[in-house]
């Protein structure tokens, strides 16, 4: 396979490897060496040997002559044939020293062998390299900037065989023992001790010998030396079913096996045992053919067959029904509450439809203005009620069955002999942009959780997003994942929940429950003891830095000055004539004594938030596709003992993309969007999860059960599956509804069962191919009144996995998805290849890359109702090394002009041009035809943190309300929606866009009860008998709608509650400003920024206290504004209207009670508001309600004096006015 280098026009790159620190080498350090023909790969030293800083290292990449395409370059890795005028791009690496620890150059690994290159007739043979470890150099780049490479953790390997076999991670494979595997000579093959390469040590190797001879492997006899065998040594090992249930099916006759053999005792054994006859390679070696049972019936006599799948063998037949049983289930909602929740729901609709009319016929004369208002309100409210009730007409419950996920790609088959894991790979996307708003240590939390989590370990992939592109953030995840190595073995061997060490460590459960090892508590102590130490070597990063930075930066002053001083008196100046030194830039410079590529702490040309060079660093290679055991503490070195336990860890990524002034940078899109094409090239993950950086995974199976809706019969029609957002560190009585409840346990699972709910920004698992802008293989269009008529799309060739179809098409299944242009017009073949590099960019191997994903994404073709599947055990093979030129690659990707005249942000990846480009994406795939799931786990999936400041709480929700604004008045409003979308489903995304404008009518209705009462008019002539039974049919079905919406989703009356108080205080606060801040942006072109949420960083040591400090401060903003402005004014209103009614000798009771109840409706809604505040309970004096109720009588009487009710001037007018 090769890889390809994309790299502008024009650029000219070197590849030198060099460990010392300072500028790069000369050129002659990474030429080519090129003969006759081809060009050869020369390296004096192993990858993985790199030696100290004195040492020199050359490493030269194998390069085909650069080919022009368009305007980019591309650099093939194959190693062709090359002319003597051929044109080559050159790629540099610098490779300084160790910076956390300083690692001497043994003679072993100075004095290695180096592989060399030799010429004969003119072609260059190379020894094929050792495996490239990577996982300690950061890799930089971007404009007008040469990649390169900074090795940050070495290891000095040795040229001996053991030290080569624990650097590939080749361990003993036998039960219980985990030494160096016995690695021969290169002139026996350089493996194994056996052709079926099953690894094994010296000690047991001679055990295996002196028993019987054979292999534990394949059950082979080990060969003698010779080159004939003995046929004497043929008879197998007796073993026991259990040892052979751990041992690997390796040779041909357990591949086609799909029972264990049935053994035959024989007299020729060692030691009087009889041995043994194996079944199955009987079968395979004479081609046997007695039925199903123990392999597969051979097509025409002899079973080959070149082609992919079962071809040349007739398809087993379906032993059970494993692949039969669903991976989830769909029930509804009770119809004992769903049936009256509908009839309650169209009750309503007709008693507001009579009210409303009833309200127009009936005007008050008296203030047709106040009339005028009040209707126009309620007629919005009206509206806007049943936007929000009709998606709500089906709501749904899902489940997984995690046991049949497991049974299904989990256990050995024909075509997975060793029972690897057939699931497709999860690239985690993980995204922070500030360090001082979110805390390393919270973002840190997060890795662990991720890294911990239940899902094989080599199809797990971790990236990191540092937006900022902080020094901090990066030492903080070098010391997570070192931690990691303790933390991740501690959870997989107790089953600890959650994986969060924050989370876990500050539980008050007893923490014994369900733990029945006897080492528990002892390790639990000891890893406890470990994370306090990380915490305290994370919270003193900053301060580190900072001390490390002043002194290297004074150490160059020093010099600078040391070096004017010797230059001047090399010229003859004196000393005292000596200008002032020059001021010397102030770099954030590294442990190892080199300057951070990223961001300074004192800004500076190419190193400030906006204007920095693209990182990239793998903390943690990829893992190898065996289990690893641990060992005992003293053997392994480690904290716990891990014995029997896999000590892997997933691949860990950190990627700061480029960022150079005059770019727009997207903000978070762009960024998930770099990581996206990042990703593609490094793992290439068929599905992606995202995560805020201070949501941990709190269920550690939340994976699978996401994979069970994706690889369930029609997840191929699955865009994302969006997991409910849990939050912890609120207050427990929730002032500000930060749970959001009625929006997640609600709305979202109504939305659920119509085409699925939206998506909200984390927690989501996604396919790959859908956030590549490709339309699922089937569609349904909805025509005619309210989208009754249905038109089912094919648009891919359905091929029903039959045998022929994989015989003869197997070419046609691995086309790409469908592309369709703006106007969901199919393009074919040849259009949609050449649109490829003008859609996703010039990186060749990033759009090579798509069809592998949307392969592995598939499901498996025995599901039913698979018009295009893989088959089984597809998956279970190693996932490809990753070297530095897949590394350099990934750089360019996230360059801050590879997006330039591509689709990027318009239809690929998150969209641009919003602030919820979260909403956006999920519209466009929704609007293509892709369906969505709602997944409510049992144990909470992910928890995170919100804010419970007022004012952080009010400017996240400012940010929501614009970004429905800017999606009402773009073509993402749901009335330009496709017919792919279902009526209700555009219900539903067109209330997205209207809520906020309901604040300009939710303003003026809760200004309008103090307007009555100061005015002494009402919004209707008299009290009515209608008109209040009206009122009393509307408010009882809310209630009882409420109470049934309580009933199926499961939240509590006192959640449903602070929902509608926040409702009403950010209708009038936050919404409000999103409203004009939309409409500014629409029609002036103002721009609209925002600051980022800040995350709490955890609970400190004074308990509830300190935990929920921040809910009783008190931030102003401009958004307080109109709140503070209604509560004053109803309050002042209703003590105005029972002063003048007491006062009046004529009382309209009527009117007073009517109004106050209004004002009474609006304060208790605005409670939490005035609350907050008021700031900590108990710490407000006493003379701040002394002088609120003394300016609140004296206004009132002010106003009975200005205004005096009717019949009552003359008294005032003659004199006789006193007080009470």
């Amino acid at each position: 396979m090769s890889r390809r280098l994309s790299l502008p026009a024009g650029s000219q790159v070197t590849v030198t490897v060099s460990p010392t620190r300072g500028k790069a080498e000369s050129p002659r350090d990474g030429v080519i060496k090129r003969s006759g023909g081809g060009i050869g790969l020369t390296s004096p030293a192993p990858r993985h040997s790199l030696g100290g800083a004195a040492s020199s290292t050359v490493a030269m990449l194998q390069l085909s002559p650069a080919r022009r395409s368009g305007g980019s370059r591309y650099a093939s890795l194959d190693g062709g044939a090359v002319g003597d005028s051929a044109e080559f791009v050159h790629y540099t690496v610098h490779i300084p020293p160790t910076p956390e620890r300083t690692v001497a150059a043994s003679a072993e690994s100075i004095d290695a062998p180096a592989p060399t290159a030799y010429e004969d007739g003119g072609a260059a043979e190379v020894r094929p390299p050792q495996r490239s470890y990577i996982s300690g150099t950061i890799f930089t780049g971007g404009l007008n900037q040469s990649t390169r490479g900074h090795v940050l953790n070495t290891s000095a390997a040795s040229s001996s065989a053991a030290a080569a076999a624990a650097s590939a991670n080749m361990s003993c494979k036998m039960r219980g023992c985990d030494m160096p595997a016995f690695v021969l000579a290169s002139g026996a093959g350089g493996g194994g001790p056996c052709d079926c390469g099953f690894m094994i040590c010296r000690e047991c190797y001679a055990e295996c010998v002196a028993a019987a001879g054979n292999c534990p492997g394949c059950k082979e006899p080990y060969s003698a030396g010779s080159d004939t065998d003995d046929d004497g040594e043929d008879d197998e090992a007796v073993s026991s079913s259990e040892e052979r249930d751990q041992l690997p099916l390796t040779s041909m006759a357990k591949r086609f096996s799909i029972m264990h053999s049935m053994k035959i005792p024989s007299n020729n054994g060692g030691g009087g045992k009889p041995a043994e006859f194996d079944h199955a390679r009987w079968l395979f070696e004479t081609k046997g053919t007695y039925g199903y049972g123990n392999a597969l019936w051979p097509k025409d006599g002899h079973g080959g067959g070149g082609g992919g799948g079962f071809a040349g063998f007739e398809e087993p037949p379906n032993f059970g029904s494993r692949c039969r049983r669903p991976l989830t289930r769909k029930t509804s909602v009770s119809q004992a509450i769903l049936s009256p929740y509908r009839l309650l729901i169209a009750i309503r609709l007709v008693a507001l439809g009579f009210f409303l009319t009833w309200r127009i016929r009936h005007p008050n004369p008296e203030a047709v203005w106040l009339w005028a208002l009040s209707v126009t309100c309620e007629v919005w409210f009206a509206f806007s009620w049943l936007l929000d009730s009709l998606p709500k007409l089906c709501p749904i419950h899902r489940a997984a069955d995690l046991d049949v996920l497991a049974e299904r790609f989990e256990l050995p088959t024909a075509r997975n002999p060793k029972g690897h894991s057939d699931l497709p790979g999860i690239d985690v996307f993980v995204s922070t942009a500030d360090p001082e708003k979110e805390p390393p240590l919270v973002t840190a939390n997060t890795i662990l959780s991720i890294l911990a989590a239940d899902y094989p370990v080599e199809k797990l992939a971790c990236y990191l997003s540092d937006d900022g592109g902080a020094l901090l953030t990066f030492e903080a995840l070098a010391e997570t994942a070192s931690f990691a190595r303790t933390w991740v073995p501690f959870c997989r061997k107790h089953g600890v929940e959650p994986r969060s060490p924050e989370a876990y460590f500050g539980q008050k459960r007893d923490f014994l429950r369900n733990k029945v090892r006897v080492d528990f508590v002892r390790e639990r102590r000891k890893v406890k003891r470990e994370y306090d130490e990380f915490k305290v070597r994370v919270n003193s990063l900053p301060e580190a830095i900072r001390r490390r930075s002043d002194a290297y930066n004074a150490g160059e002053e020093l010099r600078a000055r040391r070096r004017q001083q010797e230059e001047a008196m090399a010229a003859g100046t004196f000393p005292g004539a000596l200008p002032e030194a020059a001021a010397v830039v102030k770099a954030t410079w590294m442990s190892d004594g080199s300057q951070w590529p990223g961001t300074w702490l004192t800004s500076a040309p190419d190193h400030s938030r906006g204007d920095h060079a693209g990182i990239i660093q793998a903390m943690l290679a990829p893992p190898t596709s065996e289990p690893v055991l641990g060992a005992e503490p003293a053997e392994s070195g480690g904290l716990i003992d891990t014995t029997g336990v896999d000590i892997r860890l997933p691949m860990l990524v950190y990627v700061s993309r480029e960022k150079r002034p005059g770019y727009d940078h997207n903000k978070k899109a762009g960024a998930m969007n770099a990581l996206v094409r990042t990703s593609a090239i490094m793992s290439n993950g068929p599905f992606i999860l995202n995560l805020d950086c201070d949501h941990y995974v709190h269920n550690s199976a939340a994976l699978r059960e996401g994979m069970c809706f994706m690889l369930d019969r029609g997840g191929d029609r699955v865009c994302y599956v969006q997991f409910p957002q849990r939050f912890e560190g609120i207050d427990p009585n929730d002032r500000y509804a930060n749970h959001n409840l009625v929006f997640f346990d609600v709305a979202m699972r109504a939305m659920d069962g119509l085409q699925g709910p939206m998506y909200v920004g984390t927690g989501c698992v996604f396919r790959r191919t859908a956030l590549y802008g490709f339309s699922p293989p089937r569609a349904t269009e909805h025509h005619g009144w309210l989208g009754r008529k249905k038109i089912k799309l094919f648009l891919r060739k359905p091929t029903m996995g039959k045998k022929t179809d994989r015989e003869n098409n197997s070419d046609r299944e691995m086309m790409l998805p469908p592309i369709e242009d703006d106007a969901f017009q199919q393009l074919d073949d040849i259009e949609s290849s050449a649109l490829l590099p003008r859609r996703f960019g010039s990186s060749a191997t990033f759009v090579a890359s798509i069809s592998v994903a949307e392969y592995q994404g598939r499901l498996l073709q025995d599901t039913p109702g698979a018009h295009q599947g893989r088959p089984a055990g597809a998956l279970a093979v190693p996932r490809e090394p990753l070297d530095a030129a897949t590394v350099a690659e990934a750089i360019s990707v996230i360059s801050c002009f590879y997006e330039d005249k591509t689709e990027w942000g318009r239809r690929i990846g998150w969209i641009y041009g919003s602030v919820t480009e979260d909403v956006v994406t999920g519209y466009r795939m929704h609007n293509r035809g892709w369906r969505s799931v709602y997944c409510v786990t049992r144990r909470d999936a992910f928890r995170g943190t919100a804010p419970i400041n007022l004012t952080d709480r009010l400017h996240q929700v400012l940010r929501w309300a614009t970004g429905s604004v800017e999606i009402f008045f773009s073509r993402n409003n749901a009335l330009f929606a496709s017919p792919r979308m279902k009526f209700l489903q555009r219900v539903a995304y067109f209330n997205v866009g209207m809520y906020p404008f309901t604040s300009v009518f939710l303003l003026v209705y809760c200004v309008l009860p103090a307007v009555s009462l100061f005015s002494g008019k009402f919004i209707v002539q008299s009290l009515n008998a209608t008109f209040l039974v009206l009122l009393l049919i509307i408010t009882i079905t809310l209630c009882l709608l409420a109470l049934l919406e309580i009933k199926w989703s499961g939240i509590t009356l006192n959640e449903w509650w602070r929902n509608e108080q926040f409702w009403v205080i950010g209708g009038t606060s936050a919404h409000p400003a999103a409203v004009l801040q939309g409409l500014l942006k629409v029609i002036a072109g103002v721009d609209i920024s925002f600051t980022l949420t800040s995350k709490p960083g955890g609970a400190g040591d004074g308990g509830e206290e300190d935990a929920f400090a921040e809910l009783y401060e008190v931030r102003w903003s401009f958004l307080m504004v109109p709140p503070v402005t209604i509560m004053m004014v109803n309050a002042v209103a209703v003590a105005v209207a029972s002063a003048r009614t007491l006062y009046s000798e004529f009382p309209q009771w009527s009117k007073l009670l009517g109004g106050a109840f209004f004002s009474f409706w609006v304060l208790c809604h605005l409670y939490p508001f005035a609350k907050g505040l008021l700031g900590r309970r108990g710490r407000v004096p006493t003379i701040v309600f002394v002088w609120s109720g003394l300016i609140s009588m004296t206004i009132s009487l002010l106003w009975v004096y200005i205004s005096p009710p009717a019949g009552a001037r003359e008294v005032i007018g003659g004199g006789g006015f006193s007080f009470p």
